[in-house]
């Protein structure tokens, strides 16, 4: 009966170590990854806030814009946070002689590797269902949202008695009343400065002040119009006296077409993964290899997290977290140098961007084989001794 209670309690232990190193090191890969998310959110929103203020998009789609960009941001922070949660929580178990204690017990940092790799896998396959479906389809539906803002005219942002500027920034509109569905305004005041070197002499402006304005679509052109009623046109150089004066019954004014969001990167971004499995342009391949590099990333930067986190009780947990977060801002970084090289035609074979994992693999192997061979020989602390690798 003893030897069954024996044989029980060591089956159970792995079990019970691997269940108590994956809760502290998701615990501390959920509160990085949170903080970093909320940083990088705070920044986008408040650039969307920005233009929002201006007038250039709507209040109302602040946070669908935030939500469909959501899956863009959890693809580049999820990484980075299983870096830094390995890094903490491992740090806090070698300072507080947890590690130190398992290692003497035969746990081998290659059985660490392991049981780390299983939640690496998990946050691995979570990037990847971020970097090849729900970012693209995110951006996809942003940019429609956006697309759709700009659509829309200078005056479905109009607000009654406030000047609005145009898109361009050369004409300003004012209207004291606006109908409800903004197609009539009252009371309207245009300021429009004209371009130098056109016929017209430098500062060169147009001030126009009209009982209504309608808005109207040429139906064959598809041209907008805005349509003043009643009023008066001048004409001139502030400061001079030569204004020309025109009174009208009805003056149509061209609207500016609005610049959709059609840039080919964009395009690259929005794109479905089956789709660019389809292409053989290398800087759609480029695209396709960069969203398999993430989760790639993530296994690569656990393998090196893991010797990283060593940490001496004497020097503090925090003594090498500032060089390995370089050592990962160098791999992010060459990574996207690489498929910007590719992209800009500098590299013409895509699959070199596969090359950029291969050194840093490398390199987290050799720091976990090659335990302790930066120290010399009778440096380590009194009572410590490193059990051999099982």
């Amino acid at each position: 009966m003893q030897y069954h209670t024996i044989a029980i309690e060591e089956c159970l232990r792995p079990v019970i170590i691997f269940r108590y190193l994956c809760r502290e090191l998701l615990f501390a890969t959920l509160a990085v990854s949170a903080v970093l998310l909320l940083m990088v959110m705070s920044g986008r929103f408040v650039k969307y806030l920005a233009e929002a203020a201006a007038g250039d998009i709507s209040a109302d789609i602040l946070f669908s814009l935030m939500g469909f960009r959501l899956p863009g941001f959890l693809e580049l922070v999820l990484p980075l946070g299983l870096f830094v949660g390995i890094l903490l929580a491992y740090g806090r178990l070698y300072i507080e002689s947890e590690m130190t204690v398992l290692h003497a017990c035969g746990f081998s940092e290659w059985r660490l590797l392991m049981y780390t790799l299983a939640p690496a896998l998990m946050v691995a396959l979570l990037v990847a269902s971020m970097s090849l479906y729900f970012s693209p389809a995110g951006v996809e539906q942003s940019s429609s949202l956006l697309n759709a803002e700009k659509a829309r005219n200078e005056f479905d942002h109009l607000v009654p008695r406030k000047f609005v500027s145009t898109g361009d920034g050369r004409a300003v509109y004012y209207a004291d009343f606006l109908s409800k569905d903004k197609s009539t305004m009252q009371g309207v005041f245009l300021a429009e400065l004209g371009d130098a070197g056109a016929g017209t002499e430098a500062g060169h402006q147009v001030v126009i002040r009209a009982r209504e304005g309608v808005q109207e679509i040429d139906p064959e052109t598809g041209l907008r119009y805005l349509v003043l009623r009643d009023g008066y046109r001048y004409e001139g150089v502030p400061g001079q006296r030569d204004y020309r004066q025109m009174a009208f019954a009805s003056y149509a004014v061209l609207l500016e077409a609005p610049q959709m969001r059609n840039r080919w990167r964009d395009q690259m971004e929005s794109a479905s993964t089956l789709q660019l499995l389809g292409s053989d342009d290398p800087k759609e391949k480029a695209f396709l290899y960069w969203r398999l590099s993430l989760p790639l990333l993530v296994l690569v930067v656990a393998v090196l997290a893991v010797p990283l986190s060593r940490t001496n009780p004497r020097q503090g947990r925090f003594a090498k977290m500032i060089p390995a977060v370089l050592l990962y801002i160098t791999y992010l970084v060459t990574l996207q140098g690489v498929r910007g090289a590719i992209e800009d035609g500098e590299i013409a074979i895509p699959g070199m961007i596969w090359l950029v994992h291969l050194p840093f693999l490398l390199l987290g192997l050799l720091l976990l084989t090659g335990k302790g061979w930066w120290r010399r020989p009778g440096r380590l602390p009194e009572g410590t001794k490193e059990s051999a690798d099982a």
